[in-house]
């Protein structure tokens, strides 16, 4: 190959010094370059390979030919009379390109795109093709231009831009076939030349210039296609880079531009026309690229908060640690199970957590790891490693675990809020390395009902002496031996299982259990107790009989069982991942997790482990840390959403929608974050936070003579609560807040069962004068009969049951009606859309509420839009 470019150059140089005729140094060096191609691609056609290598055996039989076609091309040129060689030059490329075309569709690379993939490479192709064919355009000597160069330009353009854009967007993952389009593209390129030098009637002394174009292609292109017949291995760099194929276009109109302007002047209105054509495909290719961003960040988003979830619903406490060993963060389940508060132990180093005599061994482990040595295990993966059974009582640094001292299990005993002591076992995760972490990251456990039977049988056993089942031990040896055999791991956690004490004898629900578990299971399929209440199956199974291994399990393990004191009724979830190419630590970890999201849900289900769990903790994570004390930090807000008379589109109300202004997740709905709030116990105090600030804020509003009422949202529980009534009454009096003025709105679909107390509580809050509203109205049978006995005023109901049909009567008109007897005032919901408007303006409806009318704002913008009505009186 360096010979033929040596050559090649010589010939060149010898065609500028008038040595050889240059016509001729063009054929012999264009020529003897595609011979040479050709020679190294007709190797290639002749090995031997399986029937995968088939289709690139026939790719390099097909790119021969082209070289040869295109060698062919060159050399016939000084034969061909003087007037007639640039058609033969044109004959030559475009059945070069028709071969060059079907050698390139049998390389690797060309998978199925999706309709967006397949939107953004054409909106690529078009805008560089718009680019190349304005720079051939205005390139060109000015006047008439030759019809073969016309051809040229427009179809070379369009083809090269194609080239090169299959080049780009597939060179990381198929490299050899990139080449052999940019040698494809360069041939063809060099082969324009020659026909448009010909068709002008251009000096023999600029034919040599398509030699470069014409030999290099031709052996970049056999170079390429060794490479993808050996395999084509792809670059390990990451996905490939679009600003390429977003600049390049830009970049050749610009120079094209530029050239044209230095050396030839003004511009037709054809190359005007052809330049202005570029800017809207880099219009396009900027609006895909913004709507791709946006698409992926709401992805990653989603996939966090899911993350986030499942770690929040845990009893594993993780714990992030600095460079001096200080804890930065640790999880909500260091508040829920073991009384550390986050307050209180940021910033305290690790040792005071630890008991004295487990603190050194411990920090002396910690602080000798290599940075980013170990494999990252979460959750109750940490309790599943090897060498659990044989663990060391507390006081004993560390466990080697599989031979391999960087994956330790720390053992220590951990102080708790009220100033006692846990037995724990972590997991160490060294992310010092990682830019994105910067921290090492325990994952501790309590171990402290585990360890206590384990104490009193010898170190190694496989067994478990309550149940006679595998121990964590042996399920952790099972799983390295079967070294990514397919199958499926189940972790099963048996809520109603109550601590296992050798004293106490067996257990008879226990004993049940162990029982019910071995009359479900394979003959061949291991079971294990990994603690009180948590066990684990392996089976050989596929992914769906193991899905129904697990019903069968849940089914088997809820049927009630008799104890001496009645009928025992167990709460199961259950985690279920695949093994294959699989380590025995991930795959713990990852049923874990599967586990860790069916009891969250409400256990008695089975759930697959997905990535997207993993995401959803960190979510969670973020949002309960966060929380606490968000409305001391003045991180709550309110929006008000005024509510319309829809006859004069007059302010009638206003409702106070609750949102969070997070400094570290930025702005967070309520649908997101009043779950989170209701498991941390911190639904009383948001629901006093916005009841003070919208009395407040109706209080300022008063003074400027106007007099609308307000709505707040409450929830169940605050509906329910005995101190609602004096607590609003209070309120009211304290901002001097009229209480006809104030509307409490309680979602239809969270009354539940307890009706009475809800009629009760509504009841007393109208004795006040307060009026209440009954949200998310559906218009159903059951809700319907409800309706007349809920002391309510008035009635907010969704678009929804309308019927878009003409010819049938509205359901809504139902409830419009079933109002107006009750003496119910009904408001029209979510009108996000005029025809929303005119269909419940039609219904008789007085009121409505939604975007089509009026958007959410804050207290400033609702008061601006009050401005422009004289009075708001209602």
């Amino acid at each position: 190959m360096v010979l033929t470019l040596l050559v090649a150059f010589l010939l060149v140089a010898a065609a500028l010094v008038d040595a050889v005729a240059p016509l001729a140094a063009t054929t012999m060096a264009g020529a003897g370059g595609c011979a040479v191609a050709a020679a190294r691609l007709l190797r290639l056609t002749a090995s031997d390979g399986p029937d995968r290598r088939v289709r690139r055996r026939r790719a390099a039989v097909l790119l021969t030919v082209a070289a040869a076609v295109v060698g062919t091309t060159v050399a016939v040129l000084p034969l061909a009379p003087a007037f007639h060689r640039a058609e033969v030059a044109a004959v030559g490329l475009g059945a070069a390109t028709l071969v060059y075309a079907l050698g390139l569709l049998l390389l690797p690379g060309h998978s199925r795109l999706t309709p967006r993939a397949r939107w953004r490479r054409g909106v690529d192709i078009v805008g560089l093709g718009t680019a190349l064919l304005f720079a051939g355009w205005v390139l060109v000597p000015p006047g008439p231009v030759p019809p073969v160069v016309r051809v040229v330009t427009v179809v070379g353009a369009g083809v090269l831009a194609g080239l090169l854009v299959g080049a780009l967007a597939g060179h990381r993952r198929h490299p050899g076939a990139a080449r052999c389009r940019l040698g494809v593209a360069a041939v063809l390129l060099g082969l324009a030349d020659l026909v448009v030098l010909l068709a002008y009637r251009a000096p023999s002394a600029a034919l040599p210039t398509a030699v470069p174009l014409l030999v290099g292609g031709a052996l970049l292109t056999a170079a390429g296609m060794t490479r993808a017949a050996a395999g084509d291995p792809a670059v390990p760099t990451g996905p490939s880079p679009a600003w390429p194929r977003v600049t390049a276009p830009a970049a050749v109109a610009t120079v094209a531009a530029a050239g044209h302007l230095a050396f030839v002047g003004g511009f037709t209105p054809t190359a005007v026309l052809l330049g202005l054509a570029v800017i809207p495909p880099l219009v396009a290719r900027e609006f895909i690229s913004v709507t791709d961003q946006r698409r992926w960040a709401g992805r990653l988003a989603a996939r966090e908060a899911y993350f986030r979830t499942l770690v929040a619903g845990g009893r594993d406490l993780v714990l992030v640690l600095d460079d001096e060993l200080r804890v930065r963060w640790l999880s909500a389940a260091g508040e829920r199970w073991f009384g550390l508060r986050q307050e209180a132990v940021c910033g305290r180093p690790l040792a005071d957590l630890l008991h004295p005599d487990d603190a050194p061994g411990v920090l002396t482990r910690l602080a000798g790891r290599p940075g980013n040595a170990v494999a990252p295990l979460h959750g109750d993966a940490a309790a599943l490693l090897p060498g659990d059974a044989a663990a060391p009582l507390p006081g004993d640094a560390a466990v080697p675990l599989s031979g391999d001292p960087a994956v330790p299990l720390l053992v220590a005993r951990m102080r708790t809020g009220d100033g006692g002591w846990r037995e724990t076992e972590s997991t160490v995760s060294d992310q010092r390395t990682v830019p994105e972490v910067a921290a090492v990251v325990l994952n501790v456990r309590d171990v402290g009902d585990r360890r206590r039977p384990e104490r009193g049988r010898p170190r190694g056993a496989a067994t478990d002496p309550l149940t006679g089942m595998s121990t964590r031990r042996e399920l952790l040896r099972v799983l390295d031996e079967r070294g990514g055999t397919p199958g499926a791991l189940l972790l099963l956690d048996v809520h109603g299982l109550g601590p296992a004490r050798d004293a106490a004898g067996p257990d008879p629900l226990l004993a049940a259990t162990a029982r019910r578990l071995r009359d479900v299971v394979g003959p061949r399929d291991l079971v294990a107790r990994l603690s009180g209440e948590e066990f684990a199956v392996v089976t050989d199974a596929g992914p769906v009989p193991a899905y129904a291994l697990g019903e069968r399990l849940l089914a088997a393990l809820t049927e009630p069982c008799p104890v001496p004191t009645g009928m025992a009724r167990l709460r199961v979830g259950v985690g279920l991942t695949e093994l294959a190419a699989t380590s025995p630590q991930d795959a713990v970890r990852q049923a874990d997790l599967a586990r860790r999201r069916a009891v969250q849900l409400g256990r008695n289900r089975v759930e697959w482990y997905d990535a997207c769990l993993e995401e959803e903790l960190v979510r969670r994570l973020d949002l309960e840390r966060e929380l606490p004390g968000a409305a001391d930090r003045g991180e709550l807000d309110l929006v008000y959403q005024p509510v319309l008379a829809l006859a004069d589109r007059r302010p009638a109300g206003i409702e106070a929608l609750l949102r969070w202004r997070s400094p570290v997740l930025g702005t967070v709905l309520p649908a997101e974050f009043l779950p989170v709030a209701e498991d941390l116990g911190l639904l009383g105090e948001l629901g006093r936070w916005v009841l003070d600030r919208a009395c407040r804020q109706l209080a300022d509003w008063s003074v400027g003579g106007r007099e609308l009422w307000l709505a707040v949202n409450v929830t169940l529980a605050e509906l329910l609560a005995p101190d609602l009534v004096p607590r609003v009454a209070a309120v009211l009096a304290g901002h001097g807040v009229p209480a006809e003025r104030l509307v409490l709105e309680i979602a239809e679909s969270r009354l539940g069962a307890d009706l009475p107390t809800v009629v009760a509580r509504l009841a007393g809050l109208r004795s006040l004068g307060v009026r209440t509203a009954l949200d998310s109205f559906r218009a159903e049978h059951a809700s319907l009969a409800q309706l007349r006995r809920l002391p309510i005023d008035l009635l907010k109901v969704q678009p929804r049951p309308v019927d878009p049909d003409e010819d049938s009567r509205p359901l809504i008109d139902v409830v419009v009606g079933l109002g107006e007897r009750l003496g119910v005032t009904v408001v029209m919901a979510e009108l996000e859309s005029e025809p929303d408007v005119a269909r419940a303006t039609r219904a008789g409806c007085r009121y409505g509420q939604g975007f089509a009318l009026a958007r959410p704002a804050t207290a400033e913008r609702v008061e601006a839009y009050f401005a422009e009505f004289p009075t708001t009186s209602r």
